[in-house]
């Protein structure tokens, strides 16, 4: 589950089933968040041209082995925007905001405006993080949840709390989203990368076929 795989030097992302974003201010937790859903059987990978950390994986989902790559900002969220080779392809999103800084809680909606001009339709969650700080703020409203219609977590880095669910129902919704997008532009995007596979599936045969081909000709001549 835990080995990254083999990428392409051109997009980090190119060879998985799915991709999934982190987004929200420094220090709230994503990178922690992920490592705890993947139990520290990962080996994260910096990608230096993208300047983000991939944590690669296997899920299991409804009997299926599904290859999922999750993007953390590595740092980017300090100059508040991040490149849009970030969103780029992503299939789901992971919001997080940390209940002890009510700074971070304000600022999502600018990572959730930033988020929706480049992807507008992909599923996203919000997460409420560091709750074992004090449990009562389990108890409090937050409205941005249900103004934007985002399924919401109370969840914690530090001892689990619903992290393992949060991540598998983002990646089912992930999921479902790339099997059903009616995006355009996703569109275009699988129906290149089918052509270069066929690309390559001409090349390799073209390759077996040539030393026969010459020996004809010499048979010929």
């Amino acid at each position: 589950m835990a080995a990254i795989s083999s990428m392409d030097s051109s997009d980090p992302s190119s060879q998985s089933d799915i991709k999934i974003i982190c987004l929200g201010d420094s220090a709230v937790g994503k990178s922690k968040l992920v490592e705890r859903y993947l139990m520290d059987k990962f080996k994260p990978q910096r990608h230096s041209t993208y300047a983000v950390t991939l944590f690669a994986h296997k899920a299991e989902i409804n009997d299926r082995t599904i290859s999922v790559d999750l993007w953390d900002t590595a740092g980017q969220e300090r100059f508040q925007s991040m490149h849009p080779s970030y969103y780029h392809g992503a299939h789901g999103c992971i919001l997080v905001f940390d209940v002890t800084r009510k700074i971070t809680y304000k600022n999502l909606a600018h990572w959730y405006s930033e988020l929706r001009e480049s992807r507008p339709k992909i599923p996203c969650i919000l997460l409420a993080n560091k709750i074992d700080v004090d449990m009562k703020v389990t108890k409090t409203s937050f409205k941005f949840a249900s103004k934007h219609k985002l399924p919401f977590y109370f969840v914690s880095a530090r001892d689990g709390t619903n992290v393992v669910k949060a991540f598998r129902d983002i990646t089912r919704a992930a999921l479902a989203y790339k099997e059903t997008s009616q995006d355009l532009v996703d569109q275009i995007l699988e129906e290149l990368r089918e052509m270069q596979n066929e690309g390559m599936s001409d090349e390799e045969s073209d390759s077996h076929t040539t030393p026969d081909s010459n020996h004809d000709l010499e048979k010929v001549t």
